[in-house]
């Protein structure tokens, strides 16, 4: 999870910290978004201050192998045809590295700042990510859309109550929980299995933001989330300053495990 929490950091800094990730070894950089937040950017609650797609574009440019994805886009903020056509677009200038992850916002009034409505925003998603599957797959009739994906782009959807999971199962092909014990997951992946998600991918997050106690505990605790089925856990290293070392470090105690 890059750190994209700042307003004061250099932008480039993300592309060069996604360059450090594919070297050593990362499968896949992640930025978050939020739009009008009601408050400041950072504090671990809001981060996206540079917006995603955008910003994955040019990490695309810089990188040739590690993964892209949003963890996660605000679907319902947003029109899904554009977003429809940027995913398409930045699927085909990485040559196929994106994930596009997808989630229903949570902040009542981020949704009223940008005008859109709070409370239907989970059927609007799923109605979003139906459409984003006829557009890529060239389904919809009134109009012609392009670039086509040249693979099935992957969505994912992010979150970990009952309704995330039932979308999940129904409509993505990978899910992303965040901040659950490896118990937990492991709780949330079997509902999401039993919900009829028996082939998404199931990944997770967690942070660690230094210290050699907590890092050894993050490294324990990745191994556990791995055991309890996870496909793949996404670490968030805390603020820009010192995130490249910090991510550095983790890979080492990783490999050394």
């Amino acid at each position: 999870m890059l750190p994209d929490e700042s307003a004061e950091m250099d932008p480039h800094q993300l592309a060069e910290l996604a360059v450090l990730a594919e070297r050593l070894g990362y499968g896949a950089v992640w930025l978050p978004d939020h739009l009008l937040p009601p408050g400041p950017y950072g504090g671990g609650r809001y981060g996206g201050v540079y917006e995603p797609l955008v910003s994955l574009s040019f990490i695309a440019a810089r990188t040739s192998t590690i993964g892209l994805g949003t963890s996660v886009l605000v679907l319902p903020m947003r029109s899904p045809f554009v977003v429809a056509k940027q995913a398409a677009t930045l699927d085909r200038l990485s040559r196929e590295r994106f994930t596009l992850g997808v989630g229903v916002g949570w902040e009542r009034a981020e949704f009223a700042a940008v005008g859109s409505d709070f409370g239907s925003r989970g059927a609007r998603t799923d109605e979003a990510i139906s459409l984003l599957r006829k557009l890529f797959d060239g389904e919809h009739e009134e109009g012609v859309f392009e670039p086509r994906p040249r693979r099935r782009l992957p969505i994912m959807v992010g979150g970990t109550s009952e309704p995330a999971l039932r979308r999940a199962a129904a409509l993505a092909d990978e899910w992303q929980a965040v901040g659950l014990s490896p118990a937990r997951f492991a709780e949330r992946l079997a509902r999401l299995r039993e919900l009829g998600g028996e082939k998404v991918r199931a990944t997770t997050r967690l942070a660690w933001e230094g210290g050699r106690d907590q890092l050894a505990q993050a490294v324990e605790e990745t191994q556990a989330l791995v055991e309890a089925g996870a496909e793949a856990v996404a670490v968030w290293f805390g603020s820009h300053e010192g995130f490249a070392d910090r991510m550095a470090e983790f890979a080492q105690a990783q490999a050394q495990r």
